[in-house]
């Protein structure tokens, strides 16, 4: 407070006793110097931040005009404003200018500069409402997390819950400590930046780590590669592996207790590869299977058929894609809208990802002999209204679910193939009779991810594709008039020019002709051919009314659909 204290007593503001009462309360930021001093009536706020501003050749800034939403996440910093007591207000170029009371501080300008990449320039305000603002904006509602409010400390003890599962005492809790530190950061900035994925990569001469962002991986650290081994270990322990097990695949889940009311589970894979081993985790957020069906990006008459399938009392619901594309998220929310006291549900899932209150989920376990088949047979034993088989991929799952299906249970399950017209051909293909698939399939969702352009950056593509170009990629006629496209930018709020996925569907009811076509064992072409004759929207063209509507680009619908 030096150089508070020496413009103050220089300038006449305060007397020689009044500043002995000033250091005698030792406020430890600047702020709350200028508070104390206007709470004993020395010197208004408002003066002093306004002659601060004239002394200093700076503006001056009422907060009460402040609209938070103008800066985004990246360049706010909740760590630096407590610390320095000093708040982004908005950027214009490559300058970021940052409210303050003590313009200064160039401590303070030099940590905004190195944490975000701008020149900082100051902006003078008063100090209660600034500690306010910042109070205000980095007030976390419950359960959300935020780097910036975990310390060093908080990041080297950050601690995995129990687990209910047997544990083995002996196994080492601990690593070396920047072992430990430098892991529970990379967890956290994962979760802060909305990851799925997150690769662990050991190399000859190099180590990198990756965390798939909206779909796409991307490199976000590289650290050194004699450090492999121990991160592996680190891994594995908090994964309750065989840390001495380095010859065969393993797999295990983290659940991470970050703050009291809140815990992040993670499925973890680990593969022994030439250079050590490759650890994958998922993230498993269980706050995507509570979105709701309005959120996921179905269009109104693709969601009215789900709907429409989930409130008939039996038949058969699949969903196909590739993995990552969402299938198990629009089954969960499938059972979520059907979990009520009144319903006994079961599920039959390889892992269980997501754990839903009020619904029987059981995890396989083919080594004791607990597959997908020996646990649908003990279901229809347990009288079962709705099952959830994870996945089928025998002859034998598949008959025992379409047994299920045509006696009174409502089944949902999930297939691997690239289209809807695709799986009912599977289903033929795995030898299940044609007459069995039509009287118990009674909806297919085939899906994609796509990624969402950012709102803040997208504009209208300059240049647009041909028109027989466009035909060709399927556009209509129809859409072809005053036609306009989004493309991405990049901006600080987004990654690329993406912010977020979206779901592309292909939403098929089984129809009466469709259900004749699979009789007479008609192959996926018919079936999408009378599919377009119903007006149904496969997955291209799905994925155009996102380009249209300027939800995604026509760059991303290329790269997620064939």
């Amino acid at each position: 407070m030096a150089s508070l204290d020496y413009r103050l007593f220089s300038s006449g503001i305060l007397s020689p006793l009044q500043l002995d009462q000033l250091k005698e309360k030792q406020p430890k930021t600047y702020i709350e110097a200028v508070q104390f001093i206007a709470q004993n009536g020395w010197y208004s706020e408002y003066d002093f931040a306004l002659d601060t501003a004239t002394f200093n050749h700076c503006p001056f800034f009422d907060l009460d005009a402040f609209d938070s939403s103008v800066i985004g996440d990246k360049l706010l910093k909740e760590k630096l404003s407590r610390r320095h007591g000093a708040l982004p207000l908005y950027s214009r170029g490559r300058t970021l200018f940052v409210a303050t009371t003590n313009p200064i501080d160039n401590a303070a300008a030099d940590d905004f500069q190195f944490s975000t990449g701008f020149n900082v320039e100051y902006v003078c305000v008063e100090a209660s409402k600034l500690a306010t603002a910042i109070n205000k904006l980095f007030e976390s509602p419950e359960g959300e997390l935020h780097m910036d409010e975990f310390s060093d400390e908080d990041l080297a003890n950050l601690e995995v819950a129990e687990d209910t599962n047997d544990q083995d005492d002996d196994q080492p809790e601990k690593d070396d400590a920047p072992i430990v530190k430098y892991i529970n950061k990379i967890l956290m900035d994962a979760i802060r930046k909305g990851a799925s994925d997150l690769h662990f990569e050991p190399y000859e001469k190099s180590y990198r780590v990756r965390f798939r962002i909206d779909g796409i991986l991307q490199e976000v650290a590289s650290p050194p590669v004699n450090l492999s081994a121990r991160m592996a270990a680190r891994l594995k322990v908090m994964s309750r592996l065989d840390i001495a097990e380095k010859r065969k695949p393993q797999d295990g889940r983290i659940k991470l207790k970050v703050s009291s009311k809140k815990s992040i589970d993670f499925r973890v894979s680990s593969l022994p590869t030439m250079w050590g081993e490759k650890i994958v985790m998922r993230i498993l957020d269980s706050s995507s299977a509570m979105l709701g069906i309005d959120v996921l990006g179905y269009e109104p008459e693709q969601k009215k058929h789900y709907l429409d399938a989930l409130a008939k009392p039996q038949g058969m619901i699949l969903v196909t894609g590739p993995t990552g594309s969402g299938k198990t998220v629009s089954l969960y929310t499938g059972l979520n809208i059907l979990n009520t006291p009144e319903r006994n549900i079961s599920t039959a899932e390889d892992p269980v990802e997501i754990n839903l209150e009020g619904i029987n989920q059981v995890q396989m376990n083919p080594k004791a002999g607990l597959t997908f088949a020996e646990a649908l047979r003990s279901f229809l034993r347990q009288d079962p209204d709705i099952v959830m088989v994870g996945e089928i991929r025998d002859l034998e799952t598949a008959e025992i679910a379409i047994k299920a299906a045509q006696t009174g249970h409502l089944v949902l399950s999930t297939l691997h193939t690239n289209s809807a017209p695709e799986t009912l051909t599977r289903l033929l293909n795995m030898g299940v009779p044609s007459f069995n698939i039509a009287s118990s399939v009674s909806l297919i969702i085939a899906q994609r991810l796509a990624r969402r352009l950012c709102k803040e950056c997208k504009r209208p593509a300059e240049a647009l594709p041909d028109r027989q170009e466009l035909l060709d990629f399927g556009f209509s006629e129809e859409q072809l008039s005053e036609l306009t496209l989004y493309e991405a930018v990049g901006c600080d709020f987004c990654s690329n020019g993406y912010k977020g996925r979206v779901g592309i569907y292909e939403v098929m009811p089984i129809s009466q002709e469709m259900a004749s076509i699979i009789m007479h064992e008609g192959n996926a072409l018919e079936i999408a051919e009378q599919a377009r004759k119903e007006k149904i929207n496969n997955l291209r063209q799905s994925g155009i009314v996102k380009a249209i509507s300027g939800v995604t680009s026509l760059a991303e619908i290329s790269r997620v659909t064939s």
